[in-house]
């Protein structure tokens, strides 16, 4: 099981890296960085300007999320769980949740839907690694809502832009 932190975005809305915004003197990205690897093996997916220590750096950032989902699970062997680095109330013990959810897909519940972070198991790997474009994990979420269990967190509604 490995977190992937996607952290490559243009930050067009806010008009200036959220990467880099902080929060109790903390970027993001490395907040985000902090907070996953507190529960497992964690891979942070960005561009070169962000990186640190053992990140990937996505060169196709531009594409828009989906090559940066399948850059992170390709770096990864078996069960993944994606997030974003703008997700501010995002905390180690609702990653926690999500993983110990023990369901093929686990996402998080807010502003009436699932989404990220979320859990996928390996066999789910296929289909991450086939987005294409300005598509985040939603949509795989989306298409196996028979066995998505949602853990709720309403604060994730919250991000940075």
């Amino acid at each position: 099981m490995t977190i992937v932190v996607l952290a490559a975005g243009a930050s067009r809305r806010l008009g200036h890296p959220k990467q880099l915004v902080e929060i109790d003197g903390e970027p993001l990205i490395r907040r985000a960085y902090r907070i996953a690897s507190a529960v497992a093996p964690t891979i942070v997916v960005t561009r070169a300007e962000f990186a640190f220590g053992d990140a990937i750096v996505n060169e196709h950032a531009e594409e828009g999320m989906a090559s940066s989902i399948r850059l992170g699970v390709a770096a990864c062997d078996g069960d993944v769980l994606l997030m974003t680095c703008d997700q501010p109330h995002v905390t180690s013990a609702h990653l926690r949740a999500l993983i110990d959810a023990n369901a093929p897909i686990a996402a998080t519940a807010y502003a009436g839907m699932a989404g990220v972070p979320a859990f996928f198991a390996k066999e789910f790997r296929a289909e991450l690694l086939a987005l294409r474009g300005d598509v985040g994990a939603r949509s795989v979420i989306e298409r196996h809502r028979e066995v998505v269990v949602a853990i709720p967190l309403p604060e994730a509604e919250l991000d940075v832009d």
